[in-house]
């Protein structure tokens, strides 16, 4: 179950980045091809069992579907494994907290997904997303106002120092937002391991395209899918090792 939710999520997340980025259909609006723009048929529009029969390539103009399509699918349909397990799904039932969890983890991978490809952090997908998850876990007891607060204010400041001390050359407006959004999401002491996280893993990718010449040092790196990918596992494992980053100072 979990996989197929994921699955079906993933498509969306692929369609809903065309659709927003070229701005030419509504989300009401059926399927279509990226390339030759026709509508396509349900069972074209199945996630990944389409993709592999079609063998890459849409069914009416026979241009070749992206790749990432397929991985963005399957990528998702193990996360929705995921989910599904560190929640107890298969135990105890869906529970709020698994729908808050769905929530996010689609935020992070539009984020991711979009980033990658457009360089771009949209507002739509972390100052709404924050507010309403403070308002949701403000209801359900979640997190405290002031662990939400503490961490959306380090997280946000800590990309807004970088924003005013540069005049806007290292770190730009969405990310300054998306360090509020991770904050909401991760609490307090937890968006320390978030962000600590991302920039590593940021490094690592970074160090590996100037190895492979692939960028400059001058050159700009969508930063927001590492701070995805920092959110993500902090998310799920930040509490673990805070505490173990604690026992070692006491």
């Amino acid at each position: 179950m979990g996989f197929i939710i994921g699955a079906i999520l993933g498509s969306f997340i692929n369609s809903a980045v065309w659709r927003v980025y070229t701005k030419k259909f509504s989300c009401t609006d059926r399927s279509r091809c990226v390339t030759c723009l026709e509508v396509l048929s349900w069972y074209d529009n199945i996630p990944i069992f389409s993709f592999l029969r079609l063998r890459g390539g849409c069914g009416l103009c026979q241009e070749k579907i992206p790749f990432d399509y397929l991985l963005v699918e399957i990528i998702t349909g193990f996360l929705g494994v995921f989910l599904v397990y560190v929640n107890g799904v298969h135990v105890s039932g869906i529970s709020p907290l698994f729908f808050r969890d769905m929530v996010i983890v689609l935020c992070l991978v539009f984020i991711f997904v979009y980033d990658a490809k457009y360089m771009e952090i949209l507002d739509r997908v972390t100052v709404l997303p924050a507010i309403l998850l403070v308002i949701v876990s403000l209801i359900f007891g979640w997190q405290s106002l002031f662990v939400m607060g503490i961490g959306a204010i380090v997280g946000g400041g800590f990309f807004l120092i970088q924003y005013m001390v540069s005049h806007g050359r290292w770190v730009g407006g969405g990310d300054i937002r998306m360090g509020v959004f991770m904050g909401v999401v991760l609490g307090w002491p937890n968006i320390l391991f978030g962000l600590l996280l991302s920039y590593v893993i940021g490094a690592i990718f970074g160090m590996w395209l100037l190895v492979h010449k692939k960028k400059q040092l001058t050159s700009s790196v969508p930063f927001g899918t590492f701070l995805a990918i920092g959110t993500m596992v902090a998310l799920y494992y930040g509490d673990t090792v805070v505490r173990w980053y604690i026992s070692l100072l006491v």
